[in-house]
C-alpha cells in the first residue's frame, strides 16, 4: 500500500515526515541542527509548495513534482544534495561538492559557514521548476496516441 505524500516509513509508522525532521534537527542539537533548520526554512521560502519527506534511513527530502534536494548531516559538514542540480545555473558558485558527476550537484556547509540566502532560494525554484516542466513533458508525452 502506497503511503500518502510527506508519511515517513520506518520508525515512528505514520508520524508525518516534517514533524520527524524537527525532531532530527533538534537531537542533533548543535551548529548541524542549527544550519539544517536554516536551510530547511529556506527551501520552505522559495517553494511554499514544497513536500518534505523522510527516506533513506532518516534522510529529510524535499520535492516538488520529483526530489528537489536532500539534507544530510555529517560530523563535520551538512551536506545538501539536489538531485538535478548539474542541469540548474549557479550563477553565485554555490555548488561546492559531488561535482564530478553529470547529474546531482551538493553544498557543503560547514560549522561557521553561511550560504547566500538569494541564491539558494534561486536554486531550489529552478530545481522546482525542472521537475515540474519535466513532469508536464513526461504526462503531454504519455497523452499523445
Amino acid at each position: 500500500m502506497k503511503k500518502p505524500a510527506g508519511t515517513s516509513e520506518g520508525e515512528g509508522e505514520g508520524e508525518q515526515a516534517s514533524e520527524r525532521i524537527s525532531r532530527k534537527i533538534a537531537e542533533l542539537a548543535d551548529w548541524r541542527g542549527e544550519t539544517l533548520a536554516r536551510m530547511r526554512a529556506l527551501v520552505k521560502q522559495a517553494d511554499p509548495d514544497v513536500i518534505e519527506e523522510v527516506k533513506w534511513m532518516g534522510t529529510p527530502v524535499w520535492s516538488h513534482d520529483g526530489i528537489i534536494c536532500t539534507g544530510e548531516t555529517y560530523k563535520s559538514v551538512v551536506k545538501l544534495t539536489f538531485a538535478k542540480g548539474a542541469l540548474l545555473e549557479d550563477p553565485a558558485t554555490l555548488f561546492n561538492s559531488s561535482l564530478e558527476g553529470n547529474v546531482r550537484r551538493a553544498i557543503d556547509i560547514h560549522q561557521g559557514e553561511e550560504v547566500d540566502a538569494s541564491a539558494f532560494k534561486a536554486l531550489v525554484r529552478q530545481a522546482a521548476a525542472l521537475n515540474i516542466a519535466r513532469k508536464a513533458q513526461a504526462a503531454a508525452k504519455k497523452a499523445k496516441p
